[in-house]
């Protein structure tokens, strides 16, 4: 009988194959590499770059994931499956790995690729890595385009729709971001926006959407028009998973900053026409001492005490706080945390940025006030905040919470505050002072909201379907009770299917009193946004439509705006 893995992951559609069409002939296969065709290396590079490279880097140097170069995947040049004391790991026992998932945490997929798919990966992970191109200024500004001047856009806003309630919902697999009126629940727009957007990020007047995704593709959209309107687009390299602007006084909507996962940099834009302005690279040494080739960019937030962006660097465990107030002389502050950054969120105070090192199990804060680290917390295995959710505990004062792919629990950790009130909590400050159970591990998203008493939290990576289509609901006035658990896929009223539809990323409107759920399923199931009153834990309402295509991340315009999780 096949053993499922504890946890899975989401499959990391890290390139799209058209992002990789520049590559160049694949590398002839060394001496040990099993041979392929031209068609079977081509089909490889396709599925390691949309679904591998995520975990385990471009140049499969490992990450998240393990090290997947020739040195330990191919046999050895005589055929022997050891070679130096390295056990090599060879065509068919990699079929295995790849068919069935690793307790480790990676998916099994055999229910994602065909049998002939699997061989042509366990074959292709035994052949010289494929290096995608470089990306430089001027590639930047030859890809952009400015379709609508600033100087023709509207002068004020031409509806009378709410803005502050209305929802970025990225659906993934359709290239396409939809706006939805979080008043009517209509859907209002929408727009092509490249394959696979990670996340929208709000101006901060609130006027423009900036989605960025997994082909490296920027776009800027109009929301003041009759109907929200793509203004321009530039890309930023081969992949890219976040942009944010310029949110302090003085530079509001100036600039905007994105990262890439390839090439490993950051860039800089006008934030009104993205026009590219500066390029920095984030090739560099670890926390470790050693060099690294490949440091992506992962998470990038926007200070409001000062014309700053914090940068966090995967690879390294470099977190920089970059400051904009001089783009030419740009000045930067690089802080030692952990490995392997990933996502986080600021604290309420918005002083303190938190941030998963999720490889070495760890949270990391930054003191953005002195931009100095302000503390490594030890987490249960591998943390994924997202953007973390912050709320008063009742016995140990403000808190930002964590949820775990490798881990059953919900992490509070202590967080600091200047109020006089909380002065008695001092004393538990970065610490980690409850953990929440949760039915298995698997979880990306945890949300609250300040007007709210609930803490929502899903598992869609979960292998249990039952689990993975659900989300549970703690209490925030008795943290000790155990989570209701919302069945989500049962409530949307949609047909069951044998692919399971993954209920993820709550997100609360800008009244907080609702909360948005994100049914995923496959690109040819249908799929919806499931609507809760927070209150009651009640169903209030389905939005489903034939172009609701894989939903997965929503991002509220005020509540995105302004950092409010």
């Amino acid at each position: 009988m096949r053993t499922h893995p504890q946890l899975a992951r989401i499959p990391a559609m890290l390139v799209s194959a058209l992002a990789f069409a520049a590559f160049g002939a694949a590398a002839q296969p060394a001496t040990s590499a099993p041979p392929m065709t031209a068609a079977e290396l081509e089909a490889g590079k396709k599925i390691y770059f949309e679904r591998c490279a995520g975990c385990h880097g471009v140049l499969r140097k490992g990450a998240t994931g393990k090290n997947l170069e020739p040195h330990w995947t191919a046999k050895g040049a005589d055929g022997s499956m050891q070679e130096g004391g390295t056990l090599k790991l060879g065509t068919q026992r990699l079929e295995r790995i790849i068919g069935l998932g690793t307790e480790g945490g990676m998916v099994n997929y055999d229910d994602i690729l065909t049998k002939e798919e699997i061989n042509i990966m366990a074959r292709y992970i035994q052949q010289t890595p494929d290096v995608p191109p470089e990306f430089s200024l001027k590639d930047m500004e030859q890809s952009w385009k400015l379709i609508v001047p600033v100087a023709e856009r509207p002068k004020r806003q031409m509806h009378k729709v709410n803005l502050k309630n209305v929802f970025a919902i990225t659906l993934r697999d359709a290239g396409k971001l939809a706006l939805v009126d979080g008043d009517t629940k209509e859907i209002w727009q929408i727009l092509d926006t490249g394959y696979a957007v990670h996340i929208s990020r709000l101006s901060a007047s609130g006027r423009y959407v900036y989605t960025v995704g997994r082909d490296g593709l920027v776009t800027l959209i109009d929301l003041w028009y009759e109907t929200p309107t793509t203004v321009a687009t530039v890309k930023l390299g081969a992949d890219a998973r976040s942009v944010d602007t310029s949110k302090f006084k003085g530079f509001e909507d100036k600039y905007l900053i994105g990262g890439t996962y390839w090439p490993p940099q950051y860039s800089i834009m006008e934030g009104e026409t993205l026009k590219p302005l500066k390029v920095v690279s984030t090739r560099g040494n670890t926390v470790d001492g050693d060099y690294h080739p490949e440091p992506r960019v992962a998470s990038i937030v926007s200070s409001m005490i000062k014309p700053e962006w914090v940068v966090n660097v995967k690879e390294t465990g470099q977190i920089m706080l970059v400051d904009y107030s001089d783009i030419k002389n740009l000045k930067t502050t690089t802080i030692e945390s952990a490995k392997f950054l990933h996502d986080g969120g600021w604290d309420a105070s918005k002083r303190y940025f938190l941030v998963a090192a999720n490889a070495s199990n760890k949270i990391a804060a930054v003191d953005t006030k002195t931009g100095k680290l302000a503390a490594l917390v030890d987490t249960k295995k591998i943390p994924h905040p997202g953007r973390g959710a912050n709320f008063t505990h009742p016995t140990f004062g403000p808190v930002w919470a964590t949820g775990h792919l490798g881990d059953a629990v919900v992490t509070l950790i202590s967080t600091p505050s200047e109020k006089a009130s909380d002065a008695k909590f001092k004393t538990h400050n970065w610490k980690v002072v409850q953990e929440l159970p949760m039915p298995g591990a698997g979880n990306l998203f945890v949300k609250t909201h300040p007007k709210s008493t609930n803490l929502w939290a899903d598992m869609p990576m979960n292998p249990e379907r039952e689990n993975a289509e659900s989300v549970y609901v703690f209490s925030l006035k008795d943290l000790n009770k155990a989570p209701v658990k919302i069945d989500v896929a049962k409530d949307s009223g949609l047909p069951q299917t044998k692919a399971l539809r993954r209920a993820t990323h709550p997100e609360y409107n800008e009244a907080g009193d609702e909360v948005w759920i994100s049914l995923w399923g496959g690109k040819t199931d249908q799929s919806a946004i499931v609507v809760y009153d927070d209150k009651t834990l009640k169903l209030k309402k389905v939005i489903t439509d034939p172009r609701i295509v894989t939903p997965t991340g929503k991002f509220n315009v005020w509540n995105t705006q302004h950092d409010i999780y």
